[in-house]
């Protein structure tokens, strides 16, 4: 089934700027353009995860008493 939609022309000349052969299709384009948007989204799904692990790990290697009582002697 395809189907046809309106895109401005700059996005036109875009696509056909990432063409890796002239004979692959906008279609083939999307896809890989698709793929790439997904993976970079579980990417950074994961860093925001490591950083608020880190997040809580640093504070609490350095809101800990032991090193309050070093800064005042």
């Amino acid at each position: 089934m395809k189907t046809t939609i309106q895109i401005d022309k700059e996005i036109l000349k875009a696509l056909q700027e990432l063409k890796n052969h002239p004979r692959q299709t906008y279609n083939e384009i999307i896809s890989e353009l698709i793929k790439l948007y997904k993976n970079i989204s579980i990417k950074n799904q994961y860093d925001e995860f490591l950083h608020k692990i880190q997040q809580e790990k640093m504070k609490e290697l350095w809101d800990n008493n032991e090193d309050e009582v070093w800064e005042n002697v």
